[in-house]
């Protein structure tokens, strides 16, 4: 197998450097209020878990914890 393809990309993306979504100040802010709402979103639905409350609880608190 050749590596020459990836080296090719390699090369390529040398002049493209990671820009990331969240600035590096910012993630422990954004990760804390994720996780602060995934968990308040579980406890609500743990207090009261009916089948009714799963799509209003339970998925957004999912989606918070990733």
């Amino acid at each position: 197998m050749s590596a020459t393809p990836l080296h090719d990309l390699w090369e390529a993306s040398a002049s493209q450097p990671f820009q990331p979504t969240f600035s590096k100040d910012s993630q422990f802010q954004i990760g804390f209020t994720l996780l602060f709402i995934g968990l308040l979103l579980t406890g609500l639905f743990g207090l009261n878990n009916t089948l009714k409350n799963v799509p209003l609880y339970g998925v957004p608190a999912s989606l918070a914890f990733g």
